[in-house]
């Protein structure tokens, strides 16, 4: 079998290593080179960090990788630090990791694996035969400046991975758009030299204060990257009656020249331009199958409406995609030629199981802190509670054991069955495991693009 995937993202490169290190046949095309920067707040979370730790990737701080404690929430003028929780399934730290850094040493840990990486290779759009199967991918040539050249280069695969991130051009050139009915947000961040580079805790401000002292609209955060700079930035969702209004590059400066003076987040201190990137929420793109097609990451719309997570899902979803493409390989193979794309189509079932749930929920709480006077009261009810705050972490963050008993896992897991995994979606509630035997090759493919 022969596996094409579109980006070298954390999605695209995660699962080509799975890929490669199975003996697939795997070549990604990455539109730029590396070193490329990303817009990101650059934290990861333990259940990131689970995924690097998966694949084997070594994460040393004197390499550039800084650890953390957990989260230090501020708002209401509280501060309050939250460990990150003890959960069997997860590691009790934190990364921080400039995608600088980080996104080239996944491409490379894939290539070590055996995976072909083509930089400077822009899709433009997927390839289909008559019948309409994805059979590859055309990309424009770039030249180092990063301009085209005028050559373009057919590739063909038996799958294709779209991990090409929001505006997904694999995606959108089958005609698969974005959902208006999922949570979207903006997120703009910068880097300043700081004293504060060495902070052990992930910041998070739930409330942004001007420099008028008038709250600002949306979330903030900084987090020390360990180089001398600290990454600050803010996020704003689009049930934000601002939303689309504002310019977010503002806010920003507005809200940082509130801040303490001794932190160093002034202009003067800043390192490199104010950037923004649109976060893609709650599966805000589907079918995540077609036939010879599979969305990961940013593409199908996985990050989280909690907390503007999106690296975990990606590397996740890349981990489940690989999975489903190596067990349908195996399978062909036994069976001399067993249609490989009615065990491929589980995979969209396979995903929504397991956040369809947690997105759900997540897009209700994206709808209420969209409304000034429920975060406020919110934030004033909550805040004074630590075992209360240590419960929003966990459920924000997803960082629960499904087989654990105690309380805080049991309330999570009680909300989640109480709020379906997908809306409008009609997929079936059949067992989609990558080592399934059943088939339901049309359950995916039954989703409405654009309901």
């Amino acid at each position: 079998m022969k596996v094409l995937i579109v980006g070298a993202g954390p999605a695209g490169s995660t699962a080509a290593y799975y890929l490669a290190q199975a003996g697939i046949d795997v070549t990604v095309l990455e539109k730029t080179s590396f070193p490329r920067e990303k817009v990101c707040g650059d934290g990861l979370t333990p259940r990131a960090v689970r995924e690097i730790q998966k694949l084997g990737l070594p994460h040393p701080e004197a390499e550039g990788w800084r650890r953390n404690k957990g989260l230090r929430l501020l708002a209401g003028g509280r501060s309050i630090e939250l460990p990150w929780p003890e959960v069997s399934d997860f590691p009790q730290y934190g990364l921080i990791r400039t995608r600088l850094g980080f996104d080239e040493e996944l491409a490379r840990h894939a290539q070590s694996a055996g995976a072909v990486v083509l930089e400077r290779h822009s899709v433009t759009e997927a390839l289909r035969s008559d019948d309409g199967r994805v059979t590859g991918v055309r990309a424009a040539l770039l030249d180092d400046a990063g301009r085209k050249t005028g050559e373009t280069r057919d590739f063909s695969a038996d799958v294709v991975l779209a991990a090409d991130g929001n505006s997904s051009r694999t995606a959108v050139s089958l005609g698969i758009r974005k959902r208006d009915d999922r949570p979207l947000g903006v997120a703009v961040r910068t880097y300043f030299t700081s004293p504060r580079h060495n902070d052990d805790w992930m910041e998070g401000w739930l409330e942004l204060p001007g420099r008028d002292g008038k709250l600002l609209p949306g979330y903030g955060w900084v987090f020390g990257v360990g180089d001398g700079t600290s990454n600050v930035g803010l996020g704003i969702l689009n049930s934000s009656k601002e939303f689309g209004r504002l310019d977010y590059k503002q806010v920003l400066r507005e809200w940082t020249a509130g801040m303490p003076a001794e932190w160093g987040f002034t202009p003067e201190n800043q390192v490199g331009e104010i950037r923004g990137a649109a976060l893609p929420m709650g599966f805000n793109r589907t079918p995540h199958y077609s036939p010879g097609l599979l969305l990961l990451g940013d593409a199908g719309g996985m990050v989280s409406p909690f907390n503007g997570e999106g690296i975990s899902y990606a590397m996740e979803s890349a981990r489940f995609a690989a999975e489903f493409i190596i067990d349908a390989a195996a399978r062909s193979a036994s069976a001399g030629g067993t249609d490989a794309d009615a065990h491929l189509a589980r995979y969209a079932d396979y995903v929504r199981d397991q956040w369809g749930s947690h997105f759900t929920l997540g897009r209700a709480f994206a709808a209420l802190i969209g409304k000034p006077a429920v975060m406020k009261l919110a934030l004033r009810t909550g805040m004074p509670i630590p075992v209360l705050m240590r419960f929003v972490v966990r459920l924000l963050a997803n960082l629960t054991d499904p087989a654990a008993k105690g309380f805080e896992d049991r309330a999570i897991r009680v909300l989640e069955s109480l709020v379906p995994a997908t809306s409008n979606q009609g997929h079936s509630g059949a067992d989609a495991s990558p080592h399934s035997s059943a088939n339901s090759a049309d359950s995916a493919t039954k989703v409405r693009v654009n309901p």
